[in-house]
């Protein structure tokens, strides 16, 4: 089995929707894959958790699949949404000094990609 980490970095709406689309898609093809929420990407957790954004079903239908590993500690504290963060249930990452570690998912056989 296929197995990929998809890392958002981007706080642009539109492509952080990109990543959900591939998670799901490479779900359905049976790949082994885990999405990490970091930078500024952060931000986008409180807009797009909302049942009114536009955008709203393909996150649900991604952290219902528990395809979302987590989301950088360090960065939603920087982008001043780590409240929002918890309050979704999101996991928190921070065993790379308050960061995602990319060599983790590596060793665990993950290839990276980043968005």
């Amino acid at each position: 089995m296929r197995k990929v980490v998809l890392f958002a970095f981007n706080g642009e709406l539109m492509c952080f929707v990109h990543v959900l689309l591939n998670a799901l898609d490479m779900k359905e093809k049976d790949f082994d894959v885990k999405v990490v929420i970091e930078g500024a990407a952060t931000k986008i957790i409180p807009e797009i958790a909302k049942s009114g954004n536009p955008m709203h079903g393909f996150y649900a239908k991604v952290k219902e699949s528990g395809l979302i590993d987590g989301a950088c500690k360090a960065c939603s504290n920087k982008m001043g949404v780590l409240e929002a963060v918890k309050e979704e249930g999101i996991p928190l990452i921070d065993e790379m000094s308050g960061h995602p570690s990319m060599a983790r998912y590596m060793t665990e056989g993950y290839q990276i990609i980043t968005f």
